[in-house]
Formats: structure tokens, C-alpha cells, sequence
């Protein structure tokens, strides 16, 4: 649901001008809540037909037909995927990749050392609703050499085009010294793609919970 700020915030934001006021958070949490998402390259592990999974669903930490569960901490990642005036943008494919609890992707041109694990899938997709929301099974991500944790993510939609871009961890150790996060330039930018993680419910399954919404033009 789109926000709209009130009179009297939007009156104080006219008036900035020359002035040296304090705006509270909430108003530019408001104003930035509709910033697209910065575009980010898709990496060397973006999976080519021969790399993908034979099981490329919403759930990354099993597979149809398999026993067992992938390693790491499981994480219920959704949200939304919406333009830049906040209406939802409906039947867009979104499809997110990322290294296992290892630090490995399903990829044949990763040469880590590191085991793959026989349940993860490390690529999956899925279609957004009509209120443009997605939600994936997952497991945290993890750092590998040379780069922070993150999820890759790429939105496909007749609408609109394609968007690919990389999530963050808020706060995380070494954020600052991660050459492609390092690239955005603009600080609130950078802010656009970081991702808050939240202890769930015991019940849920998952160990954490974030909601990540997907900005497009």
C-alpha cells in the first residue's frame, strides 16, 4: 500500500530550502520507499541451461523426491515487487541464486574448492501474486572468497523489462569492503538493497525471516 506523507511533512519538505531542519526518519523512510532497486551485474554464477537444477522451484533447501535438507540457516525470504509509484506488479517472474552454506554455487565454472551440498538447490523461481509478492525457502547467505554474503536476484516482466540486482545483510562484517556493493556510489542507494534479518516464529520451520520489496521502473 502506497504511503503518503502528511500535509504538514510535506509543507516542512517545501521549506527546506536554505534551511537546516532535521527531517524525522519515518518521512524519509517514506519518501525512499518507492526508489528503484540499483541494477547490479549478475555475476559469473548466473546459471546457463546446463547449470540449472532439475528441481527449480520457491524452495532452494530440498529437492522433489530427495530426503534431507540443505546445510545452513534456513531463511523465509519474501516480498514484493512493485514500480516506482508503488503499484504491484503482478505475474513477474523472479528468480534468485546464491552459494550454499559452503561458500559453493551449483555452477560448473565454480572451481571452489569447497563440497557442493546434495540438497540445495542454489537457483530457484517463482511468479508473483496479484499483489506482486514473492517468497522464497532459503538458507542465509553466506560470504565466499572475495565477497560479502548476498543473494542475487533477476525480475522478469513484459511491463517493465528485466532487473537484476544483489541483496545484502544489513550491518554485516566486511559490507564495506565488498568491491561490487562498493560500486553504488550513492549511500541511499546502497541502503536499497540491504535486507534486515529477523529471528521467526518456532514454529515457522525457518530459523530467519526477511522481506526484501523489488522496486522496478
Amino acid at each position: 500500500m502506497k504511503q503518503f506523507l502528511p500535509r504538514r511533512h510535506m509543507l516542512a519538505l517545501a521549506g527546506l530550502s536554505g534551511a537546516n531542519l532535521i527531517i524525522p526518519q519515518h518521512v524519509l523512510a517514506a519518501l525512499n520507499a518507492y526508489v528503484k532497486t540499483p541494477p547490479m551485474t549478475d555475476g559469473p554464477f548466473y546459471p546457463a541451461a546446463k547449470d540449472l537444477p532439475l528441481d527449480q522451484d520457491n524452495d532452494l533447501t530440498t529437492f522433489v523426491g530427495k530426503s534431507g535438507v540443505a546445510s545452513g540457516v534456513l531463511l523465509d525470504f519474501a516480498g514484493r515487487v512493485m514500480d516506482d509509484q508503488g503499484r504491484a506488479m503482478k505475474n513477474a517472474l523472479v528468480e534468485i541464486w546464491q552459494c550454499n552454506a559452503f561458500g559453493r554455487y551449483h555452477h560448473l565454472s565454480d572451481n571452489n574448492r569447497a563440497p557442493l551440498d546434495p540438497s540445495f538447490q542454489g537457483f530457484g523461481k517463482v511468479v508473483t501474486d496479484n499483489d506482486g509478492r514473492y517468497r522464497f525457502r532459503t538458507i542465509r547467505p553466506v560470504a565466499y572468497p572475495g565477497r560479502v554474503p548476498h543473494i542475487h536476484v533477476k525480475v522478469k516482466s513484459r511491463s517493465f523489462g528485466e532487473l537484476t540486482s544483489q541483496i545484502f545483510i544489513d550491518g554485516e562484517s566486511g559490507n564495506d569492503r565488498d568491491f561490487v556493493l562498493r560500486s553504488i556510489r550513492d549511500e541511499a542507494a546502497r541502503k536499497r538493497v540491504m535486507m534486515a534479518l529477523r529471528p521467526a516464529a518456532p514454529e515457522s520451520g525457518v530459523k530467519l525471516i526477511a522481506e526484501f520489496d523489488i522496486v522496478v521502473n
